[in-house]
Formats: C-alpha cells, structure tokens, sequence
C-alpha cells in the first residue's frame, strides 16, 4: 500500500518535460464551462499500476462533473479516488482526493490535490499535469505526471475503454 501511496502522492514540477501534459506555468486559467468537457463522462475501465482500473463520470450537472476511480489488483480494492471537475472564476478546476480500500482518507480533511484548467482543444482536456484525451465515443485515456519520492517525474498513460 505504501507503494500506490508514494505513487500518487506527486508534486507536478514546472519543469518537467513530457508528451501529453502540460504545466499552467503562472498563467491565468483559460476561459471555460463545463458543458466544454462533457465528453469525459461515462463508465470506463482499463488496465495500469498492475491491475484493473475504473473511472465513473457523470455528465455535468449544477456546473460539475463527478468521478470516481478504483484500483483492484488480484482482485482486492487497492485504493479510490472522488474526482471533481467544477466552473470556477469562469473557468475549469478538476480535484482529486484518496481513499484507502477502508476509505480513510489520505489528504488532509479539508485537502484534496487541485489541477487548473490550462487548455482545451477538440479532443483533449489539459489540467495541471493532467491530461484527458478522447480517442473515440468507445476509448480515453488519461494522462498524469507521477513523482515518486526520490526519482524522477514520470508521465503516464492510462487508456480506458467504454464499459459494457
């Protein structure tokens, strides 16, 4: 457990260099509702960090979208995370917080991990290293940049197809 703990717990760097995420590098969030990310919504499910992955996103509602992620390896829930995406100052906010499989919390009460909005384009969602990408009505994938303590920042993929 403490593995996924030091795996998700990361700092996005200013500096680090990768494909599909991008850095708001002291810039203001760009203009931008949440009708603009509809397309993330959806039940997918994939496979990464060595086990089965889900996300859930509802479709907007209230100027949100609620998600949801689980992590199962060898059948066993290794962790959650509660997602938001959420119009804020005329712009886009996407918050994680994480739960163990007992959903204690691993944030501070009031705390969660924040990503402004950086940029839109036709079939991807930048966020503060994260990146939602669109690859077709049946498939996504999400990118986030990992910092493990000690090592280099990594970026990386996970690709999800729609559930049945």
């Amino acid at each position: 457990m403490k593995n996924y703990l030091a795996l998700i717990l990361f700092l996005v760097s200013a500096t680090i260099i990768s494909q599909n995420t991008l850095t708001l590098e002291g810039k203001e969030s760009p203009t931008a509702a949440i009708n603009d990310v509809s397309w993330i919504a959806g039940h997918w499910q994939g496979e990464a960090l060595g086990g089965i992955t889900e996300e859930v996103w509802t479709s907007p509602l209230g100027k949100s979208m609620m998600g949801s992620f689980k992590l199962v390896v060898d059948e066993a829930v290794q962790f959650y995370e509660l997602c938001t995406i959420t119009e804020k100052n005329e712009s886009l906010l996407l918050r994680i917080k994480h739960f163990d499989k007992n959903l204690k919390g691993w944030e501070e009460k009031d705390a969660s991990i924040e990503f402004p909005l950086v940029k839109i384009e036709n079939n991807k969602v930048y966020f503060d290293g994260l990146t939602f990408e669109k690859i077709s009505k049946n498939e996504l994938n999400i990118y986030v940049i990992f910092k493990d303590e000690g090592k280099e920042a990594v970026e990386m993929k996970f690709n999800y197809k729609l559930a049945k």
